[in-house]
Order: structure tokens, then C-alpha cells, then sequence
């Protein structure tokens, strides 16, 4: 397939850049197993699911990721810590006039930290921190909210752009898994007494969820590395739900790519699994434990688009975020969500 089958027009005033005033305000556009749409509010999630059902949620939590700064001679730069491979050392984007060879010094924040470029790991720098990484990031980073709101992080964004149920000792992501902001405490209580189930993985987001595919035929496209752990506990909810004839209902494209990515690394047979994974999920794709999936709504030519595209179909998806556009839903982080059924025509 080709990239070029995966644009659709976007209008820029579509795109959310704020969220609303309450998190379980959005709509939801619900896509059936026979490509037909139809138009909710996200609360009425209630009502889709089924008593029995299972939720795979992402309990990460986003960093305050991206520090400003400046070199030695006194240019402007901003690191953007993507990965910590232990307290002070950790792979990073780094932005400045000229790329920073290995021994390079910058100084973070008005405490002036030293930062020391160690070297290149393909993409990444490695850099050393002066001072541990995450006190750091505390006291002198900002959330990395997504280029595409087109502002600086503020205040709204510190409860906003993290889930209500993140794990603060998984803080390791760069950004967050945005389905999941659709859930406040309220809402989940009323999911739990219906009989729905939750189960967790972690997935820590890389910044790689925002890069462009490159490659005019998509099944050359290689997918960045993100660090996840799909816990023995959640796979033995995963198979009770199967077993007795329920769903498995991943919020969000990383909790689907993590268990996906352990059923791959088991011969396609789930099992529990830590490390690191590199799955492109794209239409033709043979799905071995997700049934549903709540997603936002996508950027133009994203491996997010074309995942969402395996799970119903290419055209059901460009129909459905046609109708979107034409209503108004609200797009991306901050956006409006989906329910999409596994497609069975």
C-alpha cells in the first residue's frame, strides 16, 4: 500500500488544542463491524460495552521531557530526553544550530546543569546529566505536548495531558496515551460496577509517535523502539475475557501494540513479555488479542491511521473520519474518540 492512501483533507480548526472543560465531555464516532458509523457522546461508552468486557489501559506517565538551555558559547538549545538508560545518562533529541559532536557541554535551565554529549545511537544523542535525570526534569522541564498545538505547554496541560490512572513510578513517556484522557475517576466507577473489567500495561511513548512515514510503499517504513512490559496478571484477564465469550477492548494504539507485540514475540500465542518493541501494524495484519479499539482521531499518513485502518478497513476509516470532518469532531490529543469494531463485513 501506498502512503499517498492514507491522506485525507483536515481542516486546521479541527484540531483540538485545548481540552475540554471535563475529560468525558468528547463525542465518540463508533465504527461497527460492518463499517457503519454512528455518532455518541463518549460517556455513552457505558452502554457499548458489556458486562464481562475487558479494558487494556497504559498506566505511563508522561515526563517533563523538554529542557531549554544553551551551549558553551552561549546559542539557544532544547533537549528533549526521549529514553533514561540509567539515573544520569539518557538518549535524547537534541535542537541547536549545529549538531553537538561528542564532548560538547550544555548548561539547562538558570541552575545552569551541565549536560555532556557522550556520543550518537542512530537518531539520538547520548547525553550525561551533571544531576539525576528525573530531579532534573522536575525542577526545569516542561511537558512535551504535541507539535501540532502549535504552543508552549501550560498550566492546563500538567493534569490534562497525563490519565487519571498513570503509575508515578513509570515516569518514563514523552507523550501520552491520549485515548485514555477520555477517562475520568467517575467514569471508570461506573464501567467497574457494570462489570467491565480493567487491566494495565505499560508502553513508554516515544517521541517517534509523531514522525512522518518517509517511504512512498508503507511496508518499507521501519518503526522506532519504545520500552513495554505486558504483565502475567493482565495476560491471564485476557484469557479468562476470551474464554468466556467477551472483548478485549484496548484504549489507545500503545496498549494495543503492546499486547500485540507480546503475542508476536510467543509465536502469536499471548504471554506475559518485557522488552523492547518495533510492531508497524498496517492493513493486512492478523489481530491475536484485540477486538475493539477506543482511539482518537489520527494525523494525516500515520502509522496510527494505518493501524486503526488494520483493525476495520482503509475505506471504513477515510469514510468514517470523512463524516467527522464534516460534523466537526474535534481531532488528535485533545480531540474527540472512536470505538472501532474488529471488521468482520
Amino acid at each position: 500500500m501506498q502512503l499517498s492512501d492514507f491522506n485525507f483533507d483536515l481542516p486546521d480548526e479541527l484540531i483540538a488544542r485545548y481540552p475540554l472543560d471535563t475529560r468525558s465531555s468528547s463525542r465518540l464516532l463508533h465504527l461497527d463491524a460492518q463499517g457503519q458509523y454512528h455518532d455518541h457522546q463518549f460517556t455513552d461508552i457505558l452502554d457499548l460495552l458489556n458486562d464481562g468486557d475487558l479494558l487494556i489501559l497504559n498506566d505511563t506517565k508522561v515526563m517533563k521531557a523538554r529542557l531549554k538551555g544553551k551551549r558553551a558559547t552561549g546559542g539557544a538549545v532544547e533537549v528533549l530526553v526521549e529514553r533514561l538508560q540509567d539515573a544520569h545518562i539518557a538518549h535524547c533529541h537534541i535542537k541547536a544550530s549545529n549538531s553537538p559532536k561528542a564532548g560538547a557541554e550544555l548548561f539547562i535551565g538558570t541552575e545552569e546543569i551541565k549536560v555532556t554529549v557522550q556520543g550518537r545511537h542512530e537518531n539520538l544523542f547520548i547525553v550525561e546529566f551533571s544531576q539525576p535525570i528525573l530531579d532534573v526534569l522536575d525542577r526545569c522541564g516542561q511537558l512535551p505536548i504535541p507539535p501540532y498545538f502549535n504552543r508552549e505547554a501550560e498550566a492546563i496541560d500538567t493534569e490534562r495531558y497525563q490519565t487519571v490512572f498513570n503509575d508515578p513510578s513509570k515516569l518514563a513517556s514523552v507523550a501520552a496515551p491520549t485515548a485514555s484522557l477520555h477517562f475520568d475517576q467517575a467514569l471508570l466507577e461506573k464501567l467497574e460496577a457494570k462489570g467491565i473489567h480493567k487491566a494495565f500495561v505499560t508502553l513508554h511513548v516515544g517521541a517517534g509517535t509523531f514522525l512522518p512515514v518517509r517511504t512512498d510503499d508503507i511496508a518499507n517504513h521501519v518503526m522506532h523502539s519504545e520500552w513495554c512490559d505486558v504483565p502475567a496478571h493482565t495476560v491471564e484477564l485476557i484469557r479468562e475475557t476470551k474464554a468466556r465469550g467477551n472483548k478485549v477492548i484496548a484504549v489507545g494504539t500503545t496498549a494495543t501494540r503492546a499486547v500485540e507485540s507480546a503475542a508476536q514475540a510467543h509465536n502469536s500465542v499471548l504471554d506475559a513479555w518485557v522488552g523492547d518493541t518495533q510492531i508497524f501494524i498496517y492493513p493486512g495484519y492478523d489481530f491475536k488479542v484485540v477486538d475493539r479499539l477506543i482511539t482518537n482521531f489520527h494525523l494525516p499518513e500515520s502509522t496510527l491511521l494505518m493501524l486503526v485502518s488494520a483493525l476495520s478497513n482503509r475505506d471504513n476509516i477515510l469514510n468514517a473520519y470523512q463524516h467527522a470532518v464534516a460534523t466537526q469532531y474535534r481531532f488528535f490529543s485533545y480531540g474527540d474518540a472512536m470505538l472501532i469494531d474488529r471488521f468482520t463485513g
